[in-house]
């Protein structure tokens, strides 16, 4: 495997022309390198109009990609997983993987126009395909043994200790209260299946209520159903439930297992205060411009909504 001696136009034209020559011509502009991790050095860019190209040029970055590469062929092989990029070219030497571009928006982009019950269901058929046993030996014959989900978010204990300043007062003890109820419920572990474990509405492709592309498949792991909805509910897409509900009745139907929407509710709270929290302390706006307590409003409104009184411990963590 070899990676890019460096993030330029230059070396990123050189693989190009090594890999894939009739694609060389074809304009490109490379986004700028920032960040000194090199778990972080890799990037995409678009190619002409019509192909996206992943890259990297550190050696933490590539294995990444190179595992990537290997989870897209593994999860397009019969019975394939829907809404997969189609891979135009994989090449380990040097390491490129050009995907065709597929036009459309991000989730976040289309939510409020849609209709949620067919936008739902095309999630649900998604996350079915991929949560299905055989996708996950496909996965595991092509990587290696599969570890824990790639990005966990805060716990409740960074939450509680680190929180408190960016919220109001009268709302630090009904987080308080929030994170003693996510340990609970989150202290038995559900079934282990395959995840995408990023999938919030920027690694989606909309074309209005038709549902395009799912992208970004480094982070695949094991983890419980639930850990890939966390991000369903939002943030950046209001405080109602109506797609995340969607999604767990098409599930449901799909796979004939209940989610539990206490375990979605748990993840969720970890996930979006987690972003609230490292987002302010880096001095960085949050995606929908607003601030981690109306952050917290909105998740008081998804509790109401799903029926869940969050409790410290709970009468029922587990599906029903």
């Amino acid at each position: 495997m070899r990676w890019l001696a460096a993030c330029s136009a230059e070396t990123l034209g050189d693989a190009l022309r090594s890999v894939a020559p009739e694609l060389a011509g074809h304009p490109v502009t490379v986004p700028v390198a920032t960040g000194s991790d090199p778990l972080w050095h890799k990037s995409s860019a678009v190619l002409g109009e019509e192909f996206v190209v992943k890259f990297a040029w550190s050696r933490p970055a590539a294995l990444r990609l190179a595992r990537e590469i290997k989870v897209l062929a593994a999860l397009s092989r019969r019975p394939a997983v829907p809404f997969l990029p189609e891979v135009v070219v994989a090449s380990t030497d040097p390491l490129l993987l050009i995907t065709r571009r597929v036009p459309g928006a991000s989730l976040f982009q289309v939510v409020d126009a849609i209709d949620r019950d067919r936008a739902g269901r095309q999630l649900a058929r998604f996350l079915a395909a991929l949560h299905d046993p055989s996708a996950g030996e496909r996965v595991q014959a092509a990587v290696g043994q599969l570890d824990g989900a790639q990005l966990p978010p805060a716990t409740a204990a960074s939450l509680r200790e680190r929180l408190t300043r960016w919220i109001r007062p009268k709302q630090r003890p009904t987080v308080m209260r929030w994170c003693d109820w996510v340990d609970a419920v989150l202290a038995s572990r559900g079934p282990a299946v395959l995840v995408h474990g990023d999938l919030h509405g920027d690694n989606q492709v909309w074309d209005h209520d038709e549902l395009r592309l799912v992208v970004d498949f480094e982070t695949v792991g094991v983890a419980e159903p639930e850990y890939d909805l966390r991000a369903v509910p939002g943030p950046g897409m209001g405080p109602g439930v109506e797609l995340l509900t969607a999604v767990m009745r098409h599930y449901r139907q799909a796979t004939g297992r209940q989610l539990s929407s206490e375990r979605v509710m748990a993840w969720h709270v970890r996930n979006a205060l987690n972003d609230a929290l490292w987002r302010s302390e880096a001095g960085i706006p949050l995606p929908d411009r607003r601030t981690p307590a109306e952050w917290v409003d909105d998740l008081a409104a998804r509790f109401t909504a799903l029926g869940i009184d969050p409790e410290p411990t709970p009468k029922t963590a587990d599906r029903t």
